[in-house]
């Protein structure tokens, strides 16, 4: 874990970049991902209607030219329910990526720093990480209430011990090197040594998981949706679209089809660039580039 940690020179950073993005996987990762979040910045400017608006008379029609993905049982557009899902997805990724960091982070440093901290808080990350992800997901928001603040607060809470279990593990071999010890006896602050020298030190593998963490964030939000458990049922989302189309499945199969492969490209970039990071930032992998 301290090898990931190393920092990577400024002078090679772009040379790596350069390298990684001659990789086909990631490059495509990156312009899946980028296409992604063009499409949800600019939602209102691409799509033709209004994802919320109700035509009856147009229910269930299949893709053509002015139904890009055709209708659902209420005669919205699929196509804009789709773009406009993509907005929810991302934002609910990136907020529980912070969240969870500022949770994972806090209480894995605090952790592999103080030695009186670390079996509670090891005993309290094994605990919450028994449980499957999914289920715990589903208990806290059934408990707290759907939402989608509740949501991002049930997310960030499941996935938050796995990040402070990496990084208490970097910690615990960060806090035994040559330079923190030095520090420690120059008699410079433990806030000081645990930012600067800690934290600063951590930035790689929080940035490989950070990616991990986004993908299986926008996966789970999905899942609460589809179960009912997520935003308001008129608030379009991936997971309520592919719940909405179950009963159509063989007669307007474009209402699951479509919220479905979009979930799998997100989802699949957001993989694809995390290895490129992780491969750019460990330099027992760097080698192999």
């Amino acid at each position: 874990m301290a090898d990931i940690a190393t920092n990577i020179p400024t002078s090679e950073r772009s040379k790596f970049f350069r390298i990684l993005i001659r990789r086909k996987t990631v490059l495509f990762g990156l312009i899946v991902l980028a296409i992604f979040v063009l499409l949800a910045v600019f939602a209102p400017l691409i799509t033709p209607y209004s994802p919320s608006k109700l035509s009856i008379v147009n229910r269930l029609k299949p893709p053509s030219m002015k139904w890009f993905f055709g209708t659902d049982e209420f005669g919205r557009d699929v196509f804009s329910r789709t773009i406009f899902s993509a907005r929810l997805s991302l934002l609910v990724g990136f907020a529980v990526v912070v969240l969870a960091s500022l949770i994972g982070v806090t209480l894995g440093i605090l952790a592999g720093y103080f030695h009186k901290l670390d079996a509670p808080i090891t005993r309290l990350i094994d605990a919450m990480m028994a449980f499957p992800d999914i289920l715990l997901a589903i208990a806290l928001v059934a408990a707290l209430g759907p939402s989608l603040t509740t949501v991002i607060v049930a997310l960030s809470i499941v996935y938050a011990p796995r990040l402070a279990r990496i990084v208490r593990a970097s910690t615990l071999v960060i806090r035994e090197l040559p330079y923190v010890e030095a520090a420690t006896s120059l008699g410079i602050s433990t806030s000081h040594i645990m930012t600067r020298h800690i934290l600063r030190n951590l930035l790689s593998p929080i940035l490989v998981q950070g990616t991990f963490l986004f993908a299986n964030a926008m996966l789970a939000e999905a899942g609460l949706s589809f179960l009912g458990l997520g935003v308001s049922p008129e608030v379009p989302t991936w997971g309520t679209m592919i719940a909405s189309g179950r009963q159509y499945i063989g007669t307007a199969d474009w209402m699951t089809l479509f919220p479905g492969i979009a979930i799998v490209l997100a989802v699949l970039s957001l993989q694809m660039v995390g290895d490129g990071f992780r491969d750019l930032l460990d330099p027992r992998l760097r080698k192999d580039l």
